[in-house]
């Protein structure tokens, strides 16, 4: 098989893009590339009033940082979806095949235990603070803000548990194989 010439003999750049496939994209990835348009748009938004206009709109900011507190908790669900947090697993290398899967197979449920027990908390912070708290510049409840969090720990905790029995399907997890990926059940 020949080898293809990125530049040819006359010097002209010749490149095909892989096709994209965004079947694979998952929910909390289209919830949190929404809201990083939207992050986007009201950053542009306080861009041109604060410096075309020279009279900044005061809501940006607050809702500025609010989005980008959904896009990451959101979003932290995609990274959880495809396991590809920071992880160590040089232990895993130097320990029995056996106690390497019991321990990996204890960091699924501890990880899957941690994103209940923080939806939980948030709930309970919900309920402690009520209607009562609001934004500082728009009126508006801070649950909003609370609940989305909420809603990112429970996507992480589905996702997890989703992991936890994809690793337990194939007998291993990526802690025991870092070559491994998701992908590859």
């Amino acid at each position: 098989m020949q080898e293809q010439k990125i530049i040819d003999d006359e010097g002209n750049f010749h490149v095909e893009d892989e096709e994209v496939d965004l079947s694979g994209t998952i929910a909390e990835g289209w919830a949190a590339l929404a809201l990083f348009w939207l992050l986007g748009a009201t950053v542009l938004y306080q861009f041109i009033t604060r410096y075309v206009l020279n009279d900044s709109a005061a809501w940006t900011e607050e809702v500025a940082r609010y989005m980008l507190i959904g896009v990451v908790f959101i979003g932290a669900a995609i990274g959880v979806h495809k396991n590809n947090h920071i992880q160590v697993d040089f232990f895993y290398r130097h320990m029995p095949a056996a106690m390497g899967r019991w321990l990996s197979r204890i960091v699924d449920v501890v990880r899957i235990a941690f994103f209940v027990a923080a939806a939980v908390m948030t709930v309970q912070m919900m309920l402690k603070i009520g209607a009562m708290t609001r934004m500082t510049v728009i009126d508006a409840p801070m649950n909003i803000v609370y609940g989305v969090c909420c809603i990112g720990f429970l996507a992480m905790a589905w996702r997890s548990v989703q992991v936890a029995r994809a690793h337990w399907a194939r007998g291993y997890s990526v802690l025991e194989r870092p070559e491994s990926t998701m992908q590859d059940h």
